[in-house]
């Protein structure tokens, strides 16, 4: 079985997440916990103009968002791939409005990307609440798997 391939990159944003290798790990904890095998995800860093740009041009949105999903995974393959474009500048503004701390934001939009991957919608205030639950589980495992290693 091919190694899950998951990579960080910038488009019109210098930001990289600290810890690469941790979130690596931690995020395929995340898809064997969701009964999915990554195969291949691009984590894109982008600035607030630029994601913008992509909402408007493959969503039809004309606002500003955190997290865009594109999904290449199979469902019968039980395989997560995709790119997952975020959007630092708004990551940064939700942290400071919901009074969280951006480093904390930043984790969760990370992996809630990887949960629309793994077939979690939010759409409804009920798939909503259940991927803020999920969010809050996964970000538990977080700190878990990063407290062992201190």
């Amino acid at each position: 079985m091919p190694k899950p391939r998951i990579g960080f990159y910038n488009d019109g944003s210098s930001f990289l997440p600290p810890h690469r290798r941790n979130i690596r790990r931690w995020l395929i904890s995340v898809a064997h916990r969701e009964n999915r095998r990554i195969t291949e995800l691009a984590y894109i860093f982008c600035s607030a103009q630029r994601h913008r740009e992509m909402n408007r041009q493959f969503l039809g949105h004309d606002y500003f968002t955190d997290v865009i999903t594109f999904d290449y995974g199979s469902r019968q393959q039980a395989t997560a791939s995709g790119d997952i474009f975020i959007d630092v500048e708004t990551v940064r503004d939700n942290a400071r409005i919901y009074g969280t701390d951006p480093k904390r934001e930043m984790l969760r939009i990370i992996v809630h990307g990887l949960l629309h991957l793994c077939g979690q919608k939010d759409k409804t205030p009920r798939t909503e609440a259940q991927m803020h639950r999920k969010e809050d589980k996964y970000l538990a495992l977080w700190d878990s798997l990063t407290q062992s290693e201190q």
